[in-house]
């Protein structure tokens, strides 16, 4: 997709952690914390649990993670990116694998809470964990628009492998470089680089 194409895009949809904020998740750490094999997806292996053993890790979990939404800080040009966005009318959403409360904490913390009506910010118990695209399908019946018509930004494959599966556009920030090209259809260093090409 070309930068010119993406500027007539009016629907965006955002991943939260390591895209609007500075990635501070320590996922080994957080692994050997609750007794993980690091080749597993976190939340996958907790819904493989007893419900008593992934009720208490999931506790763990929140807890941990809002410390890290207390501790966000936004990612160069984050900011701007997203009120440029809101400036120009265009609909925003949230799609993370955090939980929503958090999310919301989140946005507080890095000051673009009024930019995301609460209805398009979707955490883990109100879609399906990325990379299922049924969060990014949610949010075009939401606004009445063809999933093709969405843009998803993440910073992981798991962000393009969802906009892949639901049809969108796939963005690719805040990596030097793209270890993904087959899953993206724009990459930019940063999100100030991405607000630099609209």
């Amino acid at each position: 997709m070309t930068p010119a194409a993406l500027r007539d895009r009016q629907h965006w949809v955002f991943d939260m952690d390591g895209t609007l904020t500075l990635a501070i998740h320590d996922f080994p750490a957080i692994k050997r914390a609750l007794d993980i094999p690091q080749e597993h997806d976190i939340l996958a292996h907790l819904a493989q649990l007893p419900e008593d053993e992934a009720a208490a890790k999931h506790a763990w979990l929140l807890a941990h993670e809002r410390e890290l939404a207390l501790a966000a800080q936004p990612a160069p040009g984050a900011r701007e990116l997203v009120q440029t966005l809101y400036r120009r009318g265009c609909q925003l959403g949230i799609l993370t694998r955090n939980a929503l409360p958090l999310a919301e904490l989140t946005l507080e913390v890095i000051g673009l809470r009024e930019c995301f009506a609460e209805a398009a910010i979707l955490g883990r118990d109100e879609a399906p964990p990325k990379p299922d695209p049924g969060g990014l399908l949610h949010l075009a019946a939401h606004w009445q628009v063809p999933s093709s018509r969405l843009v998803m930004v993440g910073d992981y494959r798991y962000d393009l492998e969802c906009a892949r599966q639901a049809g969108a556009c796939a963005v690719l920030v805040n990596l030097p470089e793209n270890p993904w090209p087959q899953l993206t259809d724009l990459h930019a260093g940063s999100c100030a680089e991405l607000l630099a090409l609209l």
